[in-house]
C-alpha cells in the first residue's frame, strides 16, 4: 500500500482560502506582466508587425491605420495584456500544481513534474511556429488580393487596422499554443484511465475530422493558416499515442509493483 501521499488534512474553507492564494498569486503576476509589458507595448506591437512589413519590404507608402479615435490606446493595452498573459503562463501553471499538488502520491508529482515543464514549452512553441511560419505565408496569400487598377477601374490596397490586425495576431498565436497542449491532455487523461492508446488509434478517422473543423474555425478562412494548424496537431496527436502506449504501460507495471508488494505483506 502507498503510503508517501502527501495528505494534509484540510476542510472546505481551507481549500478555499488556498485556491483563493493561488488566483491571486496569478491575478498579481499576470498585472505585474501587463505593467511591464505596457512600457514596451510599442516594441511589442512592432515585433507583432514585423510579418506584414517583411512582405511589404522595399514598398513605399505602406502603413496601418486606426479609425476609432481611442483604437490605438486600447491596442496598447490589449498587447501589455496579452503579452504579459503570455510571459507569465508558465508561473500561473505553476500555481495550478501548487494547488493540487498536496492530492498526490509523491510518485504522482514526479510523473506530473514533466508535464508541467511541457505545457509552457509547447505553449511557446505553437507561438513561434505560427509566427515565424505561418504568418509569413498567410499575410502573403491575403496581401496577394490587392490590384493596381486600370481604366475604369480602382485599385484595391490594404491599409490594415492596428486593433483588427492584433486581434488576429493574438487570436491565432494562443489558437496555436492551446492546440499544441494535445500531448499533455491526451497522455494525463491516458494516466488516469480516461482514454487509451488502442482507442486513440482506432478513432483517428474522427480526430483527422475534428481536427480540421477546430482549425477552420479558429484561424482565417484561407487554407494556408488552416493546414498550418491542422497538420500539427494530427502529427501531435500521434506522438501522443505512443505517449498514451508509454503511459499505460508504466502505470501496468506500477500496479503489478503494488500487488506484488501486497502478496507480500
Amino acid at each position: 500500500m502507498i503510503k508517501d501521499i502527501d495528505d494534509r488534512e484540510m476542510p472546505l474553507l481551507d481549500h478555499l482560502l488556498e485556491l483563493r492564494n493561488r488566483l491571486m498569486y496569478s491575478a498579481a503576476a499576470i498585472l505585474l506582466g501587463f505593467v511591464v509589458c505596457y512600457f514596451f507595448s510599442e516594441q511589442i506591437y512592432a515585433f507583432l508587425v514585423r510579418p506584414l512589413a517583411a512582405v511589404y519590404e522595399g514598398q513605399t507608402g505602406r502603413r496601418m491605420i486606426y479609425t476609432s479615435l481611442t483604437e490605438a490606446f486600447f491596442t496598447y493595452l490589449k498587447v501589455a495584456f496579452f503579452a504579459g498573459a503570455f510571459i507569465t503562463f508558465p508561473f500561473v501553471a505553476t500555481q495550478l500544481y501548487l494547488f493540487i499538488a498536496p492530492g498526490l502520491y509523491r510518485n504522482e508529482k514526479q510523473a506530473f513534474l514533466p508535464f508541467l515543464i511541457a505545457t509552457p514549452v509547447l505553449f511557446f512553441l505553437g507561438g513561434a511556429m505560427v509566427y515565424y511560419v505561418i504568418f509569413p505565408l498567410a499575410w502573403r496569400f491575403f496581401v496577394s488580393f490587392e490590384t493596381a487598377g486600370g481604366a475604369g477601374t480602382l485599385p484595391i490596397e490594404l491599409e490594415a487596422r492596428v486593433g483588427e490586425y492584433l486581434d488576429l495576431v493574438m487570436k491565432l498565436i494562443f489558437a496555436f499554443g492551446l492546440c499544441f497542449q494535445l500531448p499533455v491532455a491526451l497522455t494525463l487523461m491516458g494516466r488516469v484511465g480516461l482514454v487509451t492508446a488502442d482507442g486513440l488509434a482506432r478513432n483517428r478517422k474522427y480526430a483527422v475530422v475534428g481536427v480540421f473543423v477546430v482549425a477552420a474555425l479558429l484561424t482565417p478562412p484561407d487554407i494556408i493558416s488552416q493546414l498550418g494548424l491542422a497538420l500539427p496537431i494530427l502529427a501531435l496527436y500521434e506522438i501522443s499515442i505512443h505517449l498514451v502506449r508509454l503511459a499505460e504501460k508504466k502505470r501496468d507495471e506500477a500496479q503489478a509493483a503494488e500487488e506484488a508488494a501486497a502478496d507480500d505483506d
